[in-house]
């Protein structure tokens, strides 16, 4: 709870943040000795593990074999709400929606990935295509429909602004930073397709905001670590030294 209240939560909202996770199975609690501590679920884990893997490798540079994936869904009209449950995944995905149930991508590896992402909505059907792009038409203006660029280069400009500037002054604020930092980055594999540089806008910003990215991570992390790894000894011996509760016992007579 000591770094949430460090990134700026009161107490208060701290324990209710912690509550809910443990209610919704995010969180478990054990005993250990007077202390009561919470870890994560095998659930949270695998789903950070899968996260942190999409989120610290975003935004390496890569090649491109001028292939796309093409896959055409299908919902019952009905079942809007499972529609917009694969609109969802499917964005997350790195896919990019040209209408009439037509999502496309230039990341052909993540078939699999979009398969077991529609495989949980059994009303839903799914074909895949993995094609070139032909002599009709243009690449850019195909992206153009399929994603809002414009919108993803605000949101760079957005984080270029918010940390570029930013010298935290002590270990508290360089944890309170990096805890921001990887917040506000986390959010890109779902906003920017991750675009091969052949298709892009000029000055496409992802490269400037992924070395801003890994240069504060970086300058930030031994002080961000300290000062968590001093909260928990805060805490260890806090514990120690409190005097062991004394049981109530009842009178009678």
């Amino acid at each position: 709870m000591a770094s949430l209240v460090s990134l700026g939560y009161s107490n208060q909202a701290a324990r209710q943040a912690l509550s809910r996770s443990t209610r919704d199975g995010w969180l478990h609690t054990e005993r250990r000795g007077r202390r009561t501590r919470m870890r994560l679920t095998e659930r949270t884990v695998a789903l950070l593990r899968t996260g942190a893997e999409r989120i610290y490798s975003f935004g390496e540079p890569s090649r491109w074999d001028r292939r796309w994936l093409l896959v055409v869904l299908r919902v019952p009209e009905n079942r809007r709400d499972v529609r917009h449950q694969l609109r969802t995944r499917l964005a997350w995905t790195g896919l990019g929606s040209l209408g009439g149930g037509l999502w496309i991508t230039p990341h052909v590896e993540r078939q699999n990935e979009v398969a077991a992402a529609i495989a949980d909505e059994p009303v839903a059907e799914a074909t895949s295509f993995v094609a070139e792009f032909g002599a009709i038409g243009d690449a850019r203006q195909l992206v153009a429909a399929a994603w809002d660029l414009d919108a993803v280069r605000e949101q760079y400009r957005t984080f270029l602004d918010d940390f570029s500037r930013v010298r935290p002054s002590s270990a508290e604020a360089c944890f309170r930073m990096q805890a921001l930092l990887v917040h506000a980055w986390r959010r890109f594999p779902f906003l920017d397709p991750d675009l091969p540089a052949e298709v892009l806008p000029a000055s496409w910003p992802r490269s400037r905001a992924h070395n801003l990215f890994l240069s504060r991570h970086e300058r930030w992390q031994p002080a961000a670590r300290a000062h968590f790894e001093a909260l928990e000894t805060g805490l260890d011996l806090a514990a120690d030294a409190a005097p062991p509760r004394r049981r109530r016992v009842k009178s009678f007579g």
